[in-house]
């Protein structure tokens, strides 16, 4: 005899199916917002942010610009959330720098601004004009602060007041992303001959007497 089913049973199944539709559902949103996300930081890491336009975003990451106002909201809102999602592996990796280690730590930065640094001088040279840059590069600045009073809290030890504040400044500009920017392009040093410069700046007593090195 054929059985048919209860009422009760073809809603238990309905809602089994729920969590996976549910899943599935996030999974999908989850990807859209990635891509949006990648595609919008290639965006603007590579050209004036005037000049980057939702609708060849949405259309690159195969989505509606309804669907990307629908996520973001606005160009501004766009481009922090791309920057921040880009910054989060870079900071992850710059805290694995090792405290204390100045040459361990400037070989650690250097791989940041290797691959990033063209990206992070495009956007400096913007913030003037544009506030949402501004924001995000000065937060840039705030958390390479911190990274070099911690990173390099050795070289700090035992200072107090003025003295602690200029030197604190003085490696913040040894190990800024211009400083890289000067060694590398303006005056063409290799990159290994740019981290001794950039070492020895931060730690003098590291530079050899007589410039053997």
């Amino acid at each position: 005899m054929k059985m048919s089913h209860s009422p009760q049973s073809t809603s238990e199944r309905a809602i089994a199916k729920r969590p996976y539709r549910m899943s599935a559902r996030a999974g999908a949103a989850a990807a859209t917002r990635e891509r949006l996300l990648t595609v919008a930081w290639a965006e603007f890491s590579t050209r004036p942010y005037e000049e980057v336009r939702l609708t060849e975003i949405a259309e690159q990451a195969e989505v509606t610009v309804q669907t990307l106002h629908l996520r973001f909201g606005s160009k501004e809102r766009l481009f922090t959330a791309a920057y921040s999602s880009w910054g989060l592996p870079v900071i992850a990796a710059r805290e694995e720098a090792p405290v204390g280690d100045v040459v361990g730590a400037v070989a650690n930065l250097f791989d940041r601004y290797e691959a990033h640094g063209e990206a992070v001088l495009r956007l400096l040279s913007q913030e003037e004009r544009i506030p949402a840059v501004a924001e995000m590069t000065e937060a840039g600045r705030l958390y390479h602060r911190a990274w070099v009073e911690k990173t390099f809290a050795p070289l700090l030890d035992g200072l107090r007041g003025k003295a602690l504040r200029r030197r604190s400044a003085a490696i913040v500009l040894a190990t800024d992303v211009l400083a890289w920017k000067v060694l590398r392009h303006d005056i063409g040093l290799t990159r290994a001959e740019a981290e001794l410069a950039m070492i020895e700046i931060v730690d003098p007593s590291r530079a050899e007497v007589g410039g053997r090195r």
